[in-house]
């Protein structure tokens, strides 16, 4: 077999075990991800009921305002009673008097059923809280956990990238500079095995002049489909 295609037949191996990490690396970042979904979401939800119950407890001291104000007003007619002359100055207390208190029902009825309110999303506050704490402590077991996988990944990586170095040197620069070319487009399928007088880049059926180029290995063949760098398999050649 030709050396320059031994020797991509090499690099391309070596390209698809760097790349073959990115997917482990991916799931591993997925791990974090998940929890961290779950943690905003968690938050998001103990933020929404802390703000429902500081603007409930707003809404209850406006009405306490109101009843204190309405307070003093019934105090004030009172007085005011003392003084009234005529029927038409008693009709016109009594209704100011009745609308008065009417408000004074509404504010009251209102502050309970805002308490009430508040009561509820204060148990559920509690259980929110336990909820984000619970993850925040799955989220650092798993990020050390990760954090593992991923140091020993780069690691597996980082001599897979002295190795590419390291055959890149060896190859003349001409037939590496072909071969990146037409990674760039081809990925990692840039050099494939002919199986069963096929591409198995492009799956197209290869002639039998290319097919006999290939079982020679002479020279470096190219799929006359697709363009991919060819190779026979040694035990298809064999057979």
């Amino acid at each position: 077999m030709n050396k320059h295609l031994n020797e991509l037949i090499e690099l391309s191996n070596n390209d698809k075990a760097i790349d073959s990490y990115t997917p482990q690396l991916e799931a591993a970042d997925k791990k974090i991800a998940k929890i961290q979904k779950k943690m905003d979401a968690a938050q998001d939800e103990l933020d929404t009921l802390d703000a429902d119950i500081v603007d409930n407890e707003a809404k209850v001291k406006t009405f306490e305002e109101q009843l204190t104000l309405l307070n003093e007003q019934l105090s004030s007619n009172a007085k005011k009673l003392k003084e009234i002359s005529t029927e038409k100055e008693m009709k016109a207390l009594s209704l100011e008097e009745d609308i008065a208190k009417e408000k004074m029902t509404f504010a009251n009825e209102e502050i309970e059923r805002l308490q009430g309110i508040n009561e509820t999303k204060k148990a559920l506050l509690e259980e929110a809280s336990e909820k984000v704490t619970a993850l925040a402590a799955e989220f650092k077991a798993m990020d050390e956990v990760v954090s593992v996988e991923k140091a020993e990944i780069e690691k597996a990586k980082g001599e897979l990238f002295v190795k590419r170095e390291e055959l890149s040197r060896n190859l003349e620069q001409k037939v590496l500079a072909f071969y990146e070319k037409i990674r760039i487009w081809a990925g990692n399928t840039a050099v494939v095995p002919v199986k069963k007088q096929a591409c198995y880049g492009c799956y197209m059926k290869l002639n039998d002049k290319t097919y006999a180029e290939v079982i020679k290995a002479d020279e470096i063949v190219n799929c006359p489909h697709c363009g991919r760098i060819l190779y026979l398999e040694p035990v298809t050649a064999e057979a």
